[in-house]
């Protein structure tokens, strides 16, 4: 179950949004999307994440947690630390899912979990919302952020609508939701996010360890 839950978050994407605080400029979300992008255009960033999944035809929640990190291009790295020890690497090509409690690692290929923006992977490209996505802006419930409807171009069982919520202050992402056709729901709250870390890309490869049981994922 952990384990499907885990691959579900690379099938996808996020929420709410707001009453505008006493002063606060009007945009449109051309110009939303514009800063968003402005804010992204780094080298690298880092966040902490709580991760809730649910799927709804069975009742089960699984609540996780633990530390992104990104960088251009297409690089990701997903440390969870609960509930159970996972790390899900990519390189921009190759997708390696390790967990070292189970003494096992899944090798795969990054486009597959990856690909159009799919399992968050615009975080590393924010410019694949618009080229991948027909984005609207959500009516406000909250004043503090906007919230983007995203809905792929392409449609797949796997993903149907993602929500992202927007910070009004720094244009940061802070949340992000992501429903697929049955209705399943993924839920990442990022924390923290700090930019411009000068990242090192072995933090972006893996090797497998001596003794390792591996599975390839294409196959």
């Amino acid at each position: 179950m952990k384990f499907k839950i885990i691959i579900y978050l690379f099938c996808a994407f996020t929420i709410s949004s707001t009453n505008l605080p006493a002063g606060e400029q009007v945009l449109s979300l051309n110009e939303i999307m514009d800063r968003v992008e402005k804010r992204y255009d780094v080298p690298d960033f880092s966040a902490y994440f709580i991760q809730e999944s649910t799927l709804k035809a069975m009742g089960i929640s699984d609540v996780a947690s633990g530390r992104i990190f990104v960088k251009r291009p297409g690089m990701m790295r997903w440390e969870y630390d609960r509930p159970d020890r996972n790390t899900i690497i990519t390189d921009g090509k190759k997708l390696w899912i390790y967990k070292p409690d189970d003494n096992q690692v899944m090798i795969g290929k990054a486009p597959s979990f990856f690909g159009d923006g799919k399992g968050a992977g615009f975080l590393s490209d924010m410019k694949l919302i618009r080229r991948k996505f027909d984005v609207s802006l959500e009516k406000e419930k909250s004043s503090h952020d906007w919230v983007l409807k995203l809905v792929p171009k392409e449609k797949t069982i796997n993903l149907s609508d993602i929500y992202l919520s927007i910070s009004k202050i720094s244009f940061t992402v802070k949340k992000i939701i992501t429903y697929n056709e049955y209705n399943d729901e993924n839920r990442i709250e990022l924390i923290n996010s700090k930019f411009n870390l000068n990242l090192d890309e072995s933090l972006f490869g893996f090797i497998v360890p001596e003794g390792t049981d591996v599975l390839m994922l294409d196959e």
